[in-house]
């Protein structure tokens, strides 16, 4: 029987073990899609209590104490830090083979640590020590950053933000990582949304100039691409509900967005047919200074409409969408091709099932491109970031891509303690490869699979999004 959660954890073989001590476990940590606020870090943000590091806003956790009946008072009502912790606590031996079952010892064991598991019995004292060891000088939010060896971190951002603590950050020469904004232009895309005229007065004020046409929302945004390029971004993302591709001329794109902007509603597929042509305007705007354009679709959000009526979105109730994806990911890969508009991109699904189709349909666009993987497949995504989910999404491109080219994981977290689930990853993925060389499937030439670790833990997202020039010159 193995030990719980030892030194060799999710490493089944003597060839796993060595890659991951020697390469995986060495590497620093780029965390390039998180959540995280950028006002946190600049104020150094500090916690009172392991409740509030750990349970305030993870929606994973929210689910799974719902799912054991948890009533929602504990879960993002009024009860006290300690009540809500021991709720947490009693939940978690329910959650075997669930990666939050990892991912909670994981936290425990690198920064507070506790290697005990955790239960509804110890969960007072299990409270006591984490909030005394929060309570010390270096676990302010910064000084988990630096525990963690993280050299960069790119947070997500509004195309109206004004982006004043990046500013602050990149001026901080105590700062512990780079910090750096992403393009998250998801609010300006959704003209069906009822705030969407609200959201565009917002936006008119930021660039100073009316917004009344496409050629004006293009205008803006583009302009708002530069202002963030100049504040050293690099990356943008994209939620879809699902692939899709809806080209229209631009007379009618004008009546679209008139319509729009003073309320009066459009169909959907008008909303898609607008959302098609700004993709294809940024689009242009990311290929022309080499950013990385992420696009994160397959998800059906808010499905309970009573929960979001009481607690708002990103509150635990979205779920895997079965909206096929694979020929309106194709067409619009196509018209971005077309418009001279796919650069770097990175697609990530949802719904597991599109692993093959993404495999296939990045390999058909990998086109006259000096720049290895320049169309990737992104790491096991939200509902899939756990063993399974990662080990079907990692086979899945080394049968169909290029393995050694992948950027490998992130966090997606809003949390600081979140960066134990590189760990996870890198773990899984050497015993991945350890197990093909025991099997005789590939060489045991370590030097050139601890190359590929090292690689696919750090080098390749550092130099794939240009961050090398960022930290070259913090």
């Amino acid at each position: 029987m193995r030990a719980f959660m030892d030194q060799d954890f999710l490493l089944k073989s003597e060839t796993a073990k060595r890659l991951y001590h020697e390469h995986g476990a060495k590497m620093p940590i780029i965390d390039y899609h998180c959540h995280i606020n950028p006002m946190e870090i600049y104020e150094d943000k500090r916690y009172d209590t392991i409740t509030e590091v750990w349970l305030g806003g993870d929606h994973y956790k929210w689910r799974a104490m719902r799912s054991c009946g948890v009533p929602e008072r504990y879960i993002t009502g009024d009860a006290s830090p300690a009540e809500k912790f021991q709720k947490w606590a009693e939940t978690i031996p329910n959650l075997i083979g669930n990666p939050l079952y990892h991912w909670t010892h994981l936290e425990l064991q690198r920064y507070f640590g506790i290697t005990e598991p955790l239960t509804g019995d110890n969960a007072m004292a299990v409270y006591e020590k984490c909030n005394a060891i929060l309570a010390q000088p270096d676990m302010s939010a910064r000084g988990i950053i630096r525990k963690s060896n993280v050299k960069l971190i790119c947070t997500t951002d509004d195309p109206a933000d004004d982006l004043r603590y990046h500013e602050l950050l990149a001026d901080d020469p105590t700062a512990p990582a780079a910090v750096l904004p992403a393009f998250r232009p998801d609010k300006a895309m959704r003209a069906d949304k009822p705030d969407f005229p609200q959201y565009i007065q917002r936006l008119e004020a930021v660039v100073g100039y009316p917004i009344e046409t496409m050629a004006d929302m293009r205008r803006a945004l583009a302009d708002r691409i530069a202002y963030f390029d100049n504040h050293r971004c690099r990356v943008s993302d994209h939620a879809l509900d699902y692939c899709f591709c809806v080209e229209a001329d631009e007379g009618t794109l004008d009546g679209i967005f008139a319509r729009a902007k003073a309320g009066k509603g459009i169909t959907w597929e008008e909303q898609l047919a607008y959302h098609t042509a700004l993709l294809l305007a940024v689009g242009q705007e990311y290929a022309r200074r080499d950013w990385v354009m992420q696009l994160h679709f397959g998800c059906i959000r808010d499905n309970s409409s009573t929960m979001f009526a009481k607690l708002g979105p990103d509150t635990g109730y979205d779920a895997i969408n079965d909206q096929p994806n694979a020929t309106g990911l194709a067409r619009l890969l196509d018209a971005l091709e077309k418009a001279g508009a796919l650069g770097k991109t990175i697609l990530y699904s949802l719904n597991p099932s599109d692993n093959a189709a993404i495999g296939t349909i990045m390999g058909a666009f990998q086109t006259d491109s000096p720049i290895p993987g320049r169309i990737q497949q992104g790491s096991a995504w939200w509902f899939n970031d756990h063993k399974p989910g990662m080990e079907a999404q990692m086979t899945s491109l080394m049968s169909l891509g290029a393995m050694g080219t992948f950027n490998g994981m992130l966090t997606d977290s809003r949390s600081f303690l979140s960066y134990t689930r590189h760990e996870y990853f890198r773990r899984i993925l050497c015993n991945l490869f350890g197990q093909m060389v025991e099997d005789g499937e590939y060489p045991a030439d370590m030097a050139y699979l601890g190359r590929m670790v090292e690689n696919i833990s750090y080098n390749n997202t550092l130099h794939y999004f240009r961050f090398d020039e960022i930290l070259k010159n913090p």
